[in-house]
């Protein structure tokens, strides 16, 4: 005999199936929609998963068979019905018309002083909050987690303007979070592999002059696959003040994952690789800050990608990804915009832009060198909130 088999089990000796079925009647007949395929799920719990206590019964049960929220005051009532011998009390499951079953639950709310009658009060589209037993004093028997919904969840959909430093910085390890697997591309190069389709022909010659000039051992090989390149560039002139912070944590998170280069630019260009690669997320940011001596003053989009194109760090840019998160205003004429996106566009695997501004209703590119960039660029995509620079990563992540 096992542990197993001497620990005090409900139901001992007890037919799960002839159980099952006999619930799910009772649960039928007082209206909640259970069929073959819960009986079947019920059957299976109880025989992986034997109840030791009427709370793990409850569970496992509940689990099996409740897949509605307003099927849950049914279930509750059947379930005291049959387990605590108690008397039936009716449910408030019909509407205005007689004969037809309403599928909402409603929940009576107290008001001041007077009642609340059968049919009012408030649908139950979310739990109610429920008290803990020792908060009321004595033990009520089931003790039902409240549910909440995630506060990154909620933020995310936010304006960065509504947000504070601790917010973003929360989003931002979310949004490192949601990078971790950056696509790789195939490069020229080929490294020995004996599950490899292509013949190394130097290794296989050198291994035949052991054996007469005879192949006998012959050697694979297999392209080398490395993380697709990503230069990121990012406006903090003051245009982009809200989102100077948010975007600081994107470039970021590119930084630490996909192992990026970032640049800030407003009137002049500041690498910010190596700055924002400390471990202390406030602390790069902190450093990032300290670096770009220039934001929140004016915008010179064509001129900073000009002098990116000419360093010797434009080499990044070939065969790379190019995110550029701009709004689009820039002092410099839209002919010079056009002339450096041209260059750009031949030396870059993919170029996105993302506007905060594409987002809103009615969005036309109607600033000069916004205009004059869209041509050259594959995707141009909203960035006003963390939920829309998470879309952009996921469709980045499987397009790269």
């Amino acid at each position: 005999m096992t542990a197993a088999d001497s620990a005090p089990v409900l139901l001992r000796g007890t037919d799960r199936a002839a159980f099952a079925v006999a619930f799910v009647a009772r649960l039928r007949r007082a209206g909640l929609a259970a069929g073959i395929t819960e009986t079947d799920d019920l059957v299976r719990a109880l025989s992986v998963s034997p109840p030791a206590d009427r709370d793990t019964l409850y569970w496992t049960v509940r689990i099996a068979l409740v897949r509605r929220h307003a099927d849950l005051a049914v279930f509750d009532e059947v379930f005291a019905t049959v387990f605590d011998d108690v008397v039936s009390l009716p449910l408030n499951r019909t509407a205005g018309q007689p004969g037809r079953r309403d599928d909402t639950v409603h929940v009576k709310v107290p008001a001041g002083g007077d009642g609340t009658a059968d049919g009012e009060g408030l649908p139950w589209a979310t739990l109610p909050p429920v008290v803990a037993a020792a908060e009321s004093g004595a033990d009520s028997g089931l003790r039902v987690p409240e549910l909440r919904p995630s506060a990154l969840a909620g933020l995310a959909d936010r304006p960065f303007e509504e947000l504070d430093e601790a917010q973003i910085r929360a989003l931002g390890d979310d949004l490192r979070a949601a990078l971790a697997r950056w696509p790789q591309r195939r490069t020229r190069r080929h490294a020995v592999d004996p599950a490899g389709r292509r013949v190394a022909l130097r290794p296989t010659i050198a291994r035949a002059r052991r054996t007469g000039w005879e192949a006998i051992t012959v050697v694979r090989q297999r392209p080398v696959r490395e993380p697709r390149r990503v230069v990121l560039l990012c406006d903090v002139s003051e245009s982009m003040r809200a989102q100077a912070a948010a975007y600081l944590q994107m470039m970021r998170a590119f930084t630490l994952v996909a192992d990026a280069e970032v640049f800030a630019f407003a009137t002049t260009l500041t690498r910010l690789t190596p700055v924002l690669r400390n471990a202390s997320a406030a602390d790069a940011v902190a450093a990032a800050g300290t670096a770009v001596t220039d934001r929140f003053g004016g915008t010179r989009i064509a001129g900073n990608l000009r002098a990116l194109l000419d360093s010797y760090q434009g080499n990044a840019l070939r065969g790379g990804i190019v995110i550029i998160a701009s709004d689009g205003w820039d002092s410099d004429p839209p002919e010079m915009m056009a002339a450096v996106m041209a260059r750009l566009r031949r030396r870059a695997y993919r170029i996105v832009w993302l506007n905060p501004r594409a987002g809103a209703p009615g969005f036309t590119p109607r600033v000069a060198a916004m205009a004059a960039a869209l041509p050259f660029c594959d995707r141009l995509m909203p960035a006003a909130t963390f939920a829309d620079l998470a879309a952009c990563l996921r469709e980045l992540s499987s397009r790269a």
